[in-house]
Parts: structure tokens; sequence; C-alpha cells
């Protein structure tokens, strides 16, 4: 058994998403573990170096996380050769020029979605990386939760039939700031800094419907910013010109109808912060970020409308939960684990690339295109 090295140049770790979920509960977490085992016996041990622009910050992190190595020169980092990995989880604006930077100078990419704030950029970088060789993924973590992977189960049996629709339900109340502080940075609600929900959910839906359903074929969308008026991290009020909901239809290759809802201003009364509802012809199935709940076609009820009479039927009895049968650890440290053992040539091939991620910026524009042109919009097929 050998150790393999891979130098890992990290950049946008000081943010709640890079930090916890990619710095804290996958890098630190994979080589607190040893690496990642390949089928060889060998293992891979990331090596990360943290970038950014406050070196207090980033020596605090490095200081908590056994790292030994940060730096506020990006540039020298690119030049190093030693190593060979670049990973971004900074701001969308800046994303496209980054990636185009470190693949210029030789290095493989992960990063974080959207992979630009627009398609024509998105569509350039995956382009270069494919023209220059590199290996790249996309981080679409919802895909790795154990929520989705038990619906994915269920759709594989051929448990639903045919399926119908899919119904989706994303979101919560973000405090606007003055009763308690936001729970979400003041960019979000900002255009300019690339702010907005559809540009950073339908990128999401796009992965988990392209994947899960069938393909995006088209898109009618409606956003909104119900709350104009926010307080900042400085305790200044500020106009929100982004949307904070959105209300998207999607046609999916093979037929099926889904329709999700996203919104930062919704008060939550469901079973999970999203939660997808799949209708199929000999069953249904209810998935959340954790658990996943099923109703064939023999255990369904048959309600009878009466709106002047208490509902006698409790809907929530007749589902029976999929268990956990295996160990589902974090969805990123999951989907790091196989870019880890892609890079390394343990497994031939990878889905979620740049391309990947140009399409979820394609549904993203197209979303915005369709709000603003109040129609349906077709997405055309993607190549490199």
């Amino acid at each position: 058994m050998a150790e393999r090295r891979i130098g890992l140049i990290m950049n946008g770790v000081t943010g709640r998403m890079g930090m916890n979920q990619h710095l804290i509960r996958s890098i630190a977490a994979i080589r607190k573990d040893g690496g990642v085992v390949l089928a060889n016996g060998d293992r891979v041990m990331p090596d990360p170096i943290l970038v950014g622009r406050n070196r207090e910050k980033l020596e605090a992190l490095a200081r908590a996380h056994g790292i030994s190595r940060v730096s506020t020169d990006l540039d020298a980092c690119l030049a190093d050769p030693d190593d060979t990995l670049f990973f971004d989880a900074a701001t969308t604006q800046m994303r496209a020029g980054l990636l185009t930077k470190a693949i210029h100078a030789g290095k493989d990419i992960y990063c974080e979605k959207p992979t630009a704030d627009s398609l024509a950029d998105a569509m350039a970088v995956a382009r270069l990386a494919k023209e220059k060789g590199i290996k790249a993924g996309v981080v679409q973590d919802k895909l790795f939760l154990p929520g989705l992977r038990k619906l994915k189960m269920a759709i594989d049996s051929g448990f639903f039939g045919k399926i119908l629709s899919v119904k989706g339900e994303f979101g919560y109340w973000v405090f606007e700031g003055d009763l308690q502080p936001a729970q979400r940075p003041s960019w979000n609600y900002k255009k300019d800094e690339g702010g907005g929900i559809i540009l950073d959910m339908l990128c999401h839906w796009r992965y988990v419907l392209d994947n899960l359903f069938g393909n995006v074929e088209s898109v009618s969308c409606l956003g909104a910013t119900h709350i104009p008026t926010r307080i900042d991290e400085q305790g200044k009020a500020y106009q929100a010109d982004a949307d904070d909901a959105a209300y998207a239809t999607f046609q999916l290759e093979g037929g099926v109808i889904a329709h999700i809802n996203s919104s930062w201003v919704t008060r939550v009364r469901r079973d999970d912060l999203v939660t997808f509802q799949v209708d199929g012809t000999h069953g249904s199935a209810v998935a959340g970020l954790q658990k996943c709940w099923t109703q064939s076609r023999v255990n369904t009820p048959k309600p009878v409308w009466s709106p002047d009479t208490p509902q006698p039927i409790n809907f929530y009895e007749g589902w029976q939960e999929i268990p956990d049968t295996q160990p589902m650890p974090n969805g990123f440290r999951v989907q790091w684990e196989l870019f880890f053992k892609y890079l390394a040539g343990d497994v031939a091939e990878y889905p979620w690339d740049l391309l990947a991620g140009a399409k979820g910026v394609q549904l993203a524009e197209a979303g915005l295109q369709s709000w603003a042109e109040r129609r349906w919009i077709d997405l055309p097929k993607l190549e490199v």
C-alpha cells in the first residue's frame, strides 16, 4: 500500500459552505480517517493549502483542523507544480475567471456551482478544460443526500411504475435582519453581487431532475422579490433587488412534469427544508434530506371530498419509511471521495463535470429569461 498525495488549493473556505461542508466535513474528515482508499489498497491523501484574503482567518482555520499551509497569494499557489488540484467556493461572479486561470496553470478543477453567472462563460470554461485535457468536477451535492439516494433506489427498483410528476418544495424564512439577524449573507439579495434564488437553486434542480427523472427540456419560471428592504451585516438597511422566491415548472424528457417552489420567504410546515414528492402509476414517494417515505398503489387510501365533515383519514399513516440499510456519510464528502478516485484512475468516468455545471447555469439563465418574458423557454442540448 502507498499513500498518494494530492496537493489541493482551496479557495473560498472562510465562507459558510466552503468552511463547513468542504473543509471541515469533507477534506479535514478525510485526512483524519487516513485518506481515500483505492481498489488496490493505496490511499489518496489530500494536502490542502487554504487560500483567501484574510490570513488571520485562514491561520485560525488551519490550526483548528490540522492543516499546515495557508496563503493570500493565489497566483503563487497556482504556479506551484506540487499542487495539482484547484477548488473554488468563493463568489459566483469571480468563479469563471478563477477557473480559467487555474486551467491555464495546468490544474485539475473541482468547484462549487454555479460555475459562472452566464451560460456563455460557463461553456467557455467547459470547452477550455476539454481543450487542455484537465479533469474537472462540479459539486452536485443533493444527489448524495441520504433521502435522494433512497429515492433513487426506489426509482431503480421500478417501484413507481410510470413516473408522472415531481413536486418540490424548498426553502425557509430568512429573517430580514431587524427582528433577528439574517441567516444568509446580504449578497444573496443583490443582483450586482451575484445574488438571487433562481441563479442559486435552479442549478441544483437541473442536476436533480436530469439525474433522477429525465433531462429538462423546457422551463416556465416566475420569480419575485417579496421583501424589498433588508438589513445587512453592519446593521444598515439596503434595497434587495434580487429574487427571493421562484415558482418554476419543468417539462422533462419522457413526459414527466416537475414543479418546484424555491423560497427564502416561506415558513416550514413539512418534513424537511426540502422535500420532493414523486407520483407514479404504481406508487408515490416523498423524500427529504435524510428520509424517504413511500406509498404503494395497494396502500393508497380512497378519500371522498366532503367539506362539511372533519377529515377521517390521517394521510401520514399510510406511508412507509425506507430504512437505513447502509451507512450514508456527508454527501459533500462522498462526492469529494469519488472525485479523488477519478483523479487517481480508480474511476474511469466522472459525469458531474464542467458541462454538467454549465447545464445548471443554462437552466438558471432560462428561468430568468422566462420570468422576464413571461413565457416557456426551451433548452437546447449543450455540447463541448
